[in-house]
C-alpha cells in the first residue's frame, strides 16, 4: 500500500484569499523603509530626549537613504 494521488477536485480545495498586488507592493516598500531607517542605531534605540530631535534625525537618515538610491 503506497500513497494514492486522489484525482477528485474536493480533495484539493484551496482556500485563496484576493490579494491586491499593488497594495501589497507599497506595504512591502513601506516596511522595507522602516526597516531601512531602523539600521540607523540612533532611531532604533532612540537616544534623542525631545520628540523634535528624534524627528529631525529620522529626516536626515531618510535624505542619507534617498541620497544612496540616486547615486544608484
Amino acid at each position: 500500500m503506497g500513497l494514492q494521488r486522489s484525482t477528485e477536485r474536493s480533495d484539493h480545495i484551496i482556500n485563496a484569499v484576493a490579494v491586491d498586488r499593488t497594495l501589497y507592493r507599497l506595504r512591502n516598500l513601506v516596511e522595507r523603509c522602516f526597516n531601512k531607517l531602523k539600521n540607523a542605531r540612533r532611531v532604533a534605540t532612540r537616544y534623542d530626549k525631545s520628540a523634535e530631535s528624534f524627528l529631525a534625525f529620522i529626516d536626515i537618515t531618510s535624505i542619507r537613504l534617498w541620497l544612496r538610491y540616486l547615486s544608484t
